[in-house]
């Protein structure tokens, strides 16, 4: 919101020039001999209006920003409980195969063994719960693709907050410099910016 308030204060202080501008026209010339100079509020209201359009563009990058580092931390969390499952489900096997391996074993100890494999099998797969290895590991898949295309919206938002804060000073220096090229040149890189910013926001791009 910084950058917005910039342009905010840039337009601010071409409206004074667009004020100062129009009494030297008069005091210069006679009232109603010139017309009011009118680059200089033209480009006051393209300078607040690519201000808007910055201080939403950086809404949405902050957006983007929260989503990425939610979507991290999610991710991590879920590869974690499914590694815990994972070495979970190790053991119980491990366990079972200890035991089943043991000579003389009563069918008390293959009911064990029988409990401890059912077990395993629940923490790899668990279509009921929804909590096993591998529906896990699609949990996790489909979160990271969250994740990025949260940190790709977050570049995006970047290079449009950029673009609109160039599109802000070239038109600042046009009301100094009075050229229409620089005029143009901001007004359109602004008008850009923007419509890539809403891009965005829609996922058109």
């Amino acid at each position: 919101m910084e950058h917005a308030q910039e342009g905010l204060e840039h337009a601010h202080h071409a409206a004074h020039a667009a004020h100062a501008a129009h009494e030297s026209g008069e005091h210069g010339h006679g009232h109603g001999s010139v017309h009011p100079e009118r680059h200089p509020r033209q480009m006051a209201v393209v300078i607040a209006a690519l201000a808007a359009c910055l201080a939403l563009a950086e809404m949405g990058e902050k957006a983007a920003s929260s989503a990425y580092i939610t979507g991290h931390v999610t991710v991590s969390d879920t590869y974690a409980f499914l590694q815990a499952r994972n070495i979970r489900a190790g053991v119980l096997i491990a366990a079972a195969d200890t035991i089943d391996s043991t000579p003389g074993i009563d069918a008390a100890a293959h009911e064990r063994v029988a409990k401890l494999r059912a077990e395993a099998d629940r923490l790899l797969d668990d279509p009921t719960g929804g909590e096993g290895r591998k529906q896990l590991l699609e949990r996790a898949k489909e979160e990271t693709e969250l994740r990025d295309h949260a940190r790709h919206r977050d570049h995006q938002y970047e290079a449009a907050t950029g673009a609109l804060q160039i599109a802000i000073v070239l038109a600042s220096v046009s009301i100094v410099t009075r050229s229409r090229f620089l005029s143009y040149t901001g007004g359109a890189l602004g008008v850009m910016a923007s419509l890539f910013a809403i891009g965005v926001h829609f996922g058109l791009v």
